[in-house]
């Protein structure tokens, strides 16, 4: 990380350093997770489509949302935010997108795992950033796990409860 002026204080070197990088981790992951659910918004087709279609737009501004604060954080502890679609490619955990999908319910589960493995790695990164001595970036990443959660929670709401098959 090149010296930048760090626009907080308290925290010395080794922990903004430490914290910077954790927070680029999981930007690339939250950018990935918005692009697989604007993937799903492009193309899904199936009962449901209007609702699921209007609301993977609002997840997607939310995650968006969510990467500005990521992002941001690491500006304001002397790092650089690390966005690009190179580094996100490079860098994110999150398993690829099916890209040829229309299947809606396949669709609603392929975002729901990428939800739950997000959040699993959020909620990794409070503990660090608390470890780490950043009261702040815990409170971020707290933030973000509960939109995160409360997201997939609507999006796996649109599939068919299980056990509950219907009879002709």
């Amino acid at each position: 990380m090149s010296e930048v002026e760090p626009f907080v204080a308290g925290l010395n070197d080794n922990t903004r350093h430490k914290v910077v990088d954790l927070l680029n981790d999981r930007l690339a992951d939250t950018i990935s997770l918005t692009l697989a659910v604007k993937q799903a918004h492009w193309n899904l087709k199936g009962p449901g489509f209007i609702g699921v279609h209007e609301l993977l737009d609002d997840v997607a501004d939310r995650l968006r949302e969510s990467s500005d604060l990521i992002a941001e954080r690491a500006a304001i502890l002397g790092g650089f935010a690390r966005g690009t679609t190179e580094v996100v490619a490079q860098k994110t955990t999150m398993a690829a997108y099916p890209v040829e999908e229309h299947d809606i319910q396949v669709h609603i589960e392929a975002l729901r795992e990428r939800f739950v493995d997000v959040g699993q790695k959020i909620r990794a990164a409070i503990e660090e950033a608390g470890e780490a001595g950043d009261d702040d970036t815990e409170d971020l990443f707290t933030e973000v796990s509960r939109q995160i959660d409360k997201d997939a929670w609507f999006i796996a709401a649109n599939a068919p409860l299980k056990g509950n098959a219907q009879t002709a």
